[in-house]
């Protein structure tokens, strides 16, 4: 790729991450109606969200390795184009089972691209810029991720569920667009070969495990022990294949662990909160959704401004010291929430969710810009995926977590500010993952062989 910044690139691929993540949270909104549509029962309509989810976290790690083999212009194309079209099949599902396999292939492709986003925010701007580029592509995926609800009711309210799906189509046609126009051909599209398909087989089962043991939790059924120690067989099997020693590499990177424990543990504060704060509006204060739904809203508000900031910081001033300041901000905004505290105005709850968006997005956007300088030049769509994989697992186990947590309090309003409490921890965890740092440059400059341009992958 040429070395001048292709910022149409960036925008594109952040706009498309921000529709895939919106419609994934934005359909738990819509559960309701489409099992009144369908006429099917909860149990049914919840792999509507888990048939999506599956592929998602298994394939994340296969499909950065399937990355690092083909040309960003055919992978960027061919996965938009298949992210669209399975859109379109859910919006246009007869039945729930249609859906739930058009959800299934739209988790395959969104798999891909959020491992591709980081790898083309990286390599289509000047390293100079770069922690600019990855603020903006990490701040719209998040963000749509918790807007998601929000937008969610307002679509089902006024078009029907169906209009979740279709109004990601028309974006994954611009974005293919821009693709085919800004990106050069570099090398053709490849099959994944058997040896990336086993990988996900292992992983996805292992995956399947942990949710259905979570889903059922340790304070509503003693099975979930059983369940939970079930995913260990797959991930033995994974851990003696091939494939693995690929992310066993990039996670022994120095420098790479830090930032990686960054990006989970964020994502997981913000998918807790995100999931809690509801709770705590609707049955505490006894809000109506809708101005529930309007307050969370403040969440996204302080992660859009934080994190175009977070990248000019990253990049002008220290990509550590943006985190460490962003962790620091995630803490104290989620200390501030643990009370919970029946007398809050709206506006003492906004502001309080507005610091936490503000942590989130100053911690996030330089974690990954870490992640993906640091990672050799022939790894970046491994790298790409990892980080991937860490957020997916942050946003997946925090629902679960949390609610463990407030099960033992028998759901009271005490155990919602005692899982607040707990998630509270998340940021200085994260901060002294990232502090403990081994052989790494003392400013936290990038690694030489993320910065040299990989012309190995996309020749001009």
């Amino acid at each position: 790729m040429p070395r001048r910044d292709r910022w149409i690139l960036v925008a594109g691929i952040g706009l498309v991450v921000f529709m895939s993540t919106l419609d994934a949270t934005a359909l738990a909104i819509a559960l309701p109606a489409i099992e009144r549509d369908f006429g099917v029962t909860t149990s049914v309509t919840e792999w509507a969200v888990l048939g999506y989810l599956v592929p998602l976290v298994a394939l994340s790690l296969p499909a950065g390795r399937w990355l690092d083999r083909v040309g960003l212009r055919g992978a960027h194309v061919f996965t938009t184009a298949g992210f669209g079209v399975s859109s379109m099949a859910a919006g246009l599902a007869p039945n729930i089972g249609w859906l739930i396999g058009a959800r299934a292939v739209q988790g395959v492709f969104a798999a891909i691209l959020f491992a591709l986003s980081p790898v083309i925010a990286t390599q289509a701007v000047r390293p100079e810029v770069r922690g600019r580029a990855i603020g903006l592509v990490t701040t719209l995926g998040p963000l749509g991720a918790v807007s998601g609800p929000a937008v969610g009711g307002l679509v089902v309210e006024r078009l029907g569920w169906q209009w979740i799906f279709y109004l990601g189509v028309p974006v994954c046609l611009v974005v293919i667009v821009i693709g085919l126009t800004a990106l050069p051909s570099g090398r053709p599209l490849t099959s994944p070969g058997r040896g990336l398909l086993a990988e996900a087989a292992v992983l996805g089962a292992a995956l399947t495990a942990v949710m259905l043991a979570l889903s059922l939790g340790p304070a509503r059924h003693p099975a979930w022990f059983a369940l939970a120690l079930a995913a260990v067989p797959p991930l033995i099997v994974w851990r003696r294949m091939e494939s693995s020693r690929v992310t066993g590499a990039l996670i022994r990177t120095p420098g790479v662990p830090g930032p990686l424990a960054v990006v989970l543990l964020a994502s997981f504060g913000a998918a807790a909160i995100d999931f809690l704060v509801p709770f705590y509006l609707q049955f505490v204060l006894e809000w109506t959704p809708s101005a529930a739904g309007l307050t969370l809203l403040a969440f996204p508000a302080g992660m859009v401004p934080a994190g175009v900031i977070a990248g000019l910081l990253a990049d002008r001033w220290s990509p550590i010291g943006t985190a460490c300041l962003g962790l620091l901000a995630l803490t104290a905004g989620l200390v501030l929430l643990i009370p919970l505290d029946p007398g809050w105005t709206a506006a003492g709850v906004r502001w309080r969710l507005a610091l936490t968006g503000v942590g989130v997005a100053l911690a996030n956007a330089p974690a990954v810009g870490l992640i993906m300088s640091r990672a050799a030049a022939p790894l970046l769509g491994s790298a790409g995926a990892t980080q991937s994989l860490a957020r997916q697992l942050g946003f997946s186990l925090a629902p679960a977590l949390v609610t463990a947590v407030w099960a033992a309090h028998a759901y009271s309003p005490a155990g919602l500010s005692t899982a607040t409490a707990a998630v509270a921890a998340t940021g200085p965890l994260a901060l002294l993952a990232l502090l403990l740092r081994p052989r790494t440059p003392p400013d936290g400059s990038p690694h030489r062989p993320a910065d040299a341009h990989d012309t190995r992958r996309d020749p001009e």
